[in-house]
């Protein structure tokens, strides 16, 4: 199994905090290796392609932007 790296991007509002949450908890109950790195570089994420927070990326694909998805949900994405 390979390492994904996972990449959530915004300020710290509440919803990026959710957002990192569910992600961890996704990738914790899909049993991954992961690397989970929060952007909060403004400059970082127009660098990735993100225009509305929270967003996040895996493997540097961005899959999802501007809503948190349930944890169930991500664990699709990840899975």
């Amino acid at each position: 199994m390979t390492m994904k790296k996972l990449q959530v991007f915004g300020t710290g509002c509440s919803k990026c905090v959710k957002l990192t949450e569910n992600t961890k908890a996704a990738a914790e109950h899909l049993k991954l290796e992961f690397e989970l790195e929060k952007v909060t570089d403004i400059l970082s994420f127009a660098d990735h392609g993100v225009m509305v927070t929270p967003a996040l990326a895996v493997d540097g694909r961005v899959v999802v932007s501007g809503r948190v998805p349930s944890v169930d949900e991500l664990a699709r994405m990840l899975g």
